[in-house]
């Protein structure tokens, strides 16, 4: 029976679906979201906006998120609130969706454990389970965690010599002997199944947890316990046909992936296999052995990718209740604001290691990247002082061709050539941090550009409009001209540093495009081939100049450490540096 059922397996791996499918773990409710969650919901988001970004035609893209809602440790939560547990599933879960909410995870389905819609898709999953000969009863015994709501083996435990009392080694919970009828779901029958989907190559990344599955599939997998006594479990889904036993959670929750495809609906096949499933490395396990099981034993497809990325320490320390340092995400932002939050926690969140939360180190990079090093570009070309017209000017092929002899203008344009390309790989790794790298180094060389190229200077030598008027034969402006090539050539890498960012700052990226009267249809990831270094090849013409929007310049207001006592005025980047630029900028203009 082996090698058939491995080739059932090849021919789920060979199925396509035409919806790029996207999950983020649903998360329990026996406690409020925290940074930890939000990090998982901006990951997926992140992937699904830089899909849409590639307008594949006849591709749709799908992102689904929610909270689980079963188990005992939700019912404990609620005694120890006092109200009752649905109450305090439905204030929970709406915690969850105003967080998502407000960061812009645009979520296409919210789903919670506790719908109709997904009791039916648990029940038919088991029943099929249970039909294909996979579930059978049996009295179960061994160490129970009751926190983490399932039985560890002994080398998942560790004894207090003191005491005897034993212990998870993962979670550090307490574990107690337990006895009770269960049913069970045949692993054991399913482990080489499991390897030949691990072995596909590119099925969980980053590589450090692939290796992680291999190691804890280099033993003989028990079958595990898919049922919980009702008696014991209350608040959970009734196993079919028998009122004694109720849905293990993990297995209930697990399911819901399936839900909110549409399971047991045939549509759901439209959406399936998920193309990635975004999880903490908590779970892995469950999702990375149990999860592909369930599925390959109901005759589906397990996920394409599972995306696994590790925790947050706050100032180097796990964060945990008894600390008293667990970072609500509605509280920071506001300090952070939401999206600075959002970027933050990409920008310093690395896959395969914990990333540290730091107040100090929050405002550093928020000012200095989204104030200073991209905002205080934009106010400068946009400044009416150096750009009284309003305008995205327009490139001049002869200034162009001067000004790229300068050592400035090439590195400019070395950077923005490498954006597509290397910005797209590091999204695709999900090494979301590293685009953002490359971003921020074309915008240091388009600052360095536009500081050496000193604009302000050409500024003061142009022929004014009065002047020009006054002259029956106007002279070309050679200063004019290069000044606009100039702006343009800036204003170009603002351009494709916002269509870059995108898929990590949709508001922020969105509103630099809005200022620099971006078309919606030249903010795809195709656009990023269109800069000044086409002119400069003969590939095109140059693009006629265009208006900038009226909206404000500022993208990001400086960020200030809340005991000091500042003028907190409307500013990007109130620092010596930006007045002394500024004094370039104006310095004369108006004479």
């Amino acid at each position: 029976m082996l090698i058939p059922r491995v080739q059932s397996v090849r021919r789920l791996c060979s199925n396509v679906s035409s919806t790029f499918y996207v999950t983020t773990p649903i998360f329990y409710v026996n406690a409020a979201p925290h940074i930890g969650h939000l990090y998982s919901a901006v990951i997926a988001d992140t992937i699904c906006r830089y899909q849409k970004l590639q307008a594949q035609p006849g591709s749709t893209v799908r992102l689904c998120t929610g909270t689980d809602e079963h188990g005992t440790k939700v019912q404990q939560a609620a005694a120890k609130n006092k109200i009752p547990v649905a109450d305090y599933c439905n204030d929970i879960s709406a915690r969850y969706r105003n967080v998502f909410q407000q960061a812009a995870i645009l979520n296409d389905d919210f789903i919670r454990t506790t719908e109709d819609r997904h009791k039916k898709a648990v029940t038919h999953f088991w029943n099929s389970l249970s039909s294909k000969g996979h579930i059978y009863s049996a009295n179960y015994q061994g160490w129970y965690c009751v926190s983490d709501e399932t039985f560890l083996t002994d080398s998942q435990l560790r004894v207090d010599e003191t005491t005897g009392e034993r212990f998870s080694l993962e979670s550090g919970h307490p574990a107690e002997w337990t006895e009770e009828k269960n049913y069970m779901f045949r692993l054991s029958n399913l482990q080489s199944e499991v390897i030949y989907w691990l072995k596909q190559g590119g099925r969980v990344k980053p590589l450090k947890f692939e290796k992680i599955l291999f190691d804890m599939l280099s033993e003989p997998l028990p079958d595990v316990s898919v049922s919980r006594p009702a008696e014991r479990v209350k608040w959970a889904i009734p196993v079919p046909d028998d009122a004694t036993q109720s849905v293990y959670v993990w297995l209930d929750a697990l399911v819901n992936y399936l839900t909110s495809a549409g399971y047991p609906d045939p549509k759901f096949q439209s959406c399936w296999p998920p193309k990635v499933q975004v999880i903490g490395k908590d779970i892995l396990k469950f999702h990375g052995i149990y999860w592909p099981a369930f599925l390959i034993a109901a005759g589906l497809e397990p996920p394409r990718e599972l995306f696994v990325h590790s925790h947050w320490t706050v100032d180097g320390q796990k964060m945990s209740k008894s600390k008293n340092n667990v970072v609500d995400p509605l509280e920071a932002s506001e300090t952070y604001t939401m999206e600075g939050l959002r970027y933050f926690l990409l920008r310093e969140g690395v896959p395969h290691s914990d990333g540290n939360y730091s107040s100090v180190k929050a405002m550093r990079i928020l000012n200095a990247e989204l104030a200073d090093t991209m905002g205080n570009l934009l106010s400068r070309v946009c400044a009416k002082s150096l750009n009284p017209r309003q305008i995205y000017p327009r490139l001049h092929t002869a200034q162009l061709r001067d000004i790229m002899k300068t050592e400035a203008a090439q590195h400019l344009l070395k950077s923005l050539e490498q954006l597509k390309e290397k910005c797209g790989q590091h999204y695709e790794d999900k090494n979301f941090y590293m685009a953002v790298d490359n971003v921020m180094s074309a915008l240091h060389a388009a600052n360095s550009f536009f500081e050496t190229s000193r604009p302000w200077e050409l500024k003061l030598k142009t022929v004014t409009e009065p002047a020009k008027r006054s002259l029956l034969y106007p002279p070309t402006d050679e200063n004019a001209l290069r000044l606009e090539t100039i702006v343009a050539m800036t204003m170009d890498t603002l351009r494709l540093s916002g269509i870059v960012l995108q898929p990590i700052l949709p508001g922020i990226a969105g509103r630099m495009l809005d200022k620099l009267s971006v078309p919606w249809n030249q903010r795809l990831w195709n656009n990023l081939d269109d800069h000044f270094g086409r002119i400069l090849r003969n590939e095109c013409e140059p693009p006629i100049e265009a208006s900038l929007s009226r909206a404000d310049a500022v993208l990001f207001r400086r960020i200030y450490p809340q005991d000091e006592d500042v003028d907190r005025k409307d500013t990007v980047a109130p620092k010596k540096k930006s007045k002394k630029a500024e004094k370039k900028d104006s310095k004369k203009i108006a004479q």
